[in-house]
């Protein structure tokens, strides 16, 4: 039965908030966010007291809608253990229009900085750059009816596209930061986005939407290093044949290289360092049309074509950095369907910015709280506690679980 037949959400549904207790004091710098013009003391919901409901949408699954935190707000418990008044819908829905989303950013670094590395693939000993994925991934928001209307007409879909720009660290299988943009060309590319948020001391391991040599030069240049699938019909022209060992080939490396990228005599900006080409065998993959007709194009013709300024590291470990590609795709499964993210409190940008950082800060806390990467399983547990199916003592034995599990792996 769905929330909109049932009764109102009841006091008793809404357990687990003396884990909040610890959010507050990291929250409460924000308090004064957004009061700016607030000159007569009016406001009631501060942007602290917002984040806190919002969080507790992302651990509470009865907690489904903007409505049902708005409900939330009503009940005693959640008043006095959040901090927070009663808040009505149009309170929520200015929330977004008045509270700066990227102060968030600063309460994910204090976050991140308090996780420990959660363990290291050994073969990746040498590594010294932090392993960092790059990616986006698309949310749909259906807009008020008539813009909805004239984009039916105009774009063949009434729904708004937001891209989340992704940046995900391997070593602590957690999200360090996410980029709203509407998705589109120009400045919202995903390339364009990655320039300008390009740091030092990282090793980006990205797909081959991202292959272009200048953002390439920009990641040379700024210290850091990529790992980068390129595009199956990419010319070159192969400066120096690299021999290969017996791991290398037992790995499925079919060639390493020293390669010129880009056709010879193009005025198009070129890579100013030495790239090295490895190329691995893989399943070839053909993409099937959107209802399960024939075929749409060639994915992959089996070789993956990995581009990279490593120029020292074992080809078969190059293999092994791009492999690591399929982590991002997981947690962008977690974050949208098991955190509740294909649903949008807002349809705004900054309110999506807001929603998004908060999912982060989400992402963090179970993994401070666990000492593991997010999973279902345990996101689950800690769901069965906030809605009351599971004791306190229940939840932490299944953290002691996993802890005993990661102890038990570390010796073998």
């Amino acid at each position: 039965m769905s929330r909109k037949k049932r009764d109102k959400i009841k006091s008793r549904e809404i357990t687990g908030l003396k884990f909040f207790d610890k959010l507050a004091p990291l929250l409460e710098r924000l308090e004064e966010v957004g009061c700016e013009r607030d000159r007569a003391g009016n406001r009631e919901l501060h942007f602290d007291q917002y984040c806190m409901l919002i969080l507790l949408y992302l651990f509470n699954p009865i907690v489904t809608s903007l409505r049902g935190i708005q409900q939330a707000s009503e009940l005693d418990k959640v008043q006095r253990k959040l901090g927070c008044p009663r808040a009505s819908l149009g309170s929520l829905s200015e929330a977004t229009t008045v509270f700066d989303a990227g102060r968030l950013k600063e309460i994910i670094a204090e976050l991140g900085a308090q996780l420990k590395p959660l363990g290291r693939d050994p073969r990746l000993k040498d590594i010294d750059q932090t392993l960092t994925l790059v990616d986006g991934t698309l949310i749909a928001a259906l807009p008020k009816l008539m813009q909805a209307s004239w984009l039916k007409q105009t774009t063949g879909s009434g729904l708004v596209k937001w891209r989340l720009h992704t940046h995900f660290e391997v070593d602590r299988y957690v999200p360090v930061r996410m980029d709203v943009t509407p998705d589109g060309g120009g400045e919202h590319d995903e390339r364009a986005v990655l320039e300008r948020t390009i740091e030092s001391d990282r090793l980006y391991v990205m797909d081959r939407g991202y292959a272009k040599f200048a953002l390439f030069n920009r990641i040379v240049a700024a210290k850091s290093s990529y790992v980068c699938r390129l595009r199956d019909n990419s010319t070159y022209d192969v400066v120096e044949e690299r021999p290969l060992t017996d791991s290398d080939r037992a790995a499925g490396v079919l060639s390493d290289q020293i390669v010129r990228l880009g056709q010879s005599g193009k005025a198009e900006a070129r890579p100013d360092h030495l790239i090295r080409l490895v190329c691995v065998k893989c399943s070839p993959h053909t993409t099937r049309g959107k209802y399960g007709g024939g075929s749409s194009g060639v994915d992959s013709d089996g070789i993956l074509r990995i581009a990279t300024n490593l120029l020292d590291v074992p080809a078969e470990i190059i293999g092994l950095i791009f492999s690591w590609r399929w982590a991002i795709e997981i947690f962008f499964r977690f974050f949208k369907h098991i955190l509740g993210c294909r649903h949008l409190l807002s349809h705004d940008e900054n309110g999506i910015e807001i929603q998004t950082y908060c999912a982060i800060i989400a992402c963090l806390l179970i993994s401070l709280w666990t000492g593991r990467k997010p999973t279902l399983r345990t996101y689950e547990m800690i769901c069965f506690y906030f809605c009351g199916l599971a004791s306190e003592e229940e939840l932490l034995r299944h953290i002691a679980k996993l802890q005993l599990q990661d102890e038990s792996a570390s010796k073998n």
